[in-house]
């Protein structure tokens, strides 16, 4: 990550939960290594110390669930997938973001 970069990390850290749904939302299932591919060329690139936590909460807070399937490449993996509640949740980030975007591009006329 560039330094200039680095004032923008509080950002980028709150906006994660958003990106994280809005990836998972645009799929039937996600596993952990397709999320942190679509993240790395992103701004929101990540690593799994941060991912695996996210998304435990993210499960806790029932916004995703997941589903164990078989591997050929070895141990069951877990696949992510939007719940209702997390649809919602997506929504209302979805909004809020709306609202924020106005707000500013309203200060600034």
């Amino acid at each position: 990550m560039p330094v200039a970069d680095e004032q923008f990390a509080g950002l980028r850290k709150g906006l994660l939960e958003f990106a994280i749904l809005t990836f998972v939302s645009g799929r039937t299932s996600a596993y952990v290594g397709d999320i942190l591919e679509a993240l790395a060329p992103t701004p929101f690139a990540t690593q799994e110390g941060t991912l695996y936590p996210l998304l435990s909460k993210l499960r806790r807070e029932e916004f995703v669930d997941y589903q164990w399937v078989e591997s050929g490449q070895g141990p069951p993996r877990k696949y992510y997938q939007l719940t209702d509640k997390g649809s919602g949740r997506l929504g209302e980030l979805a909004a809020y973001w709306r609202h924020l975007t106005s707000t500013l591009e309203s200060l600034g006329r």
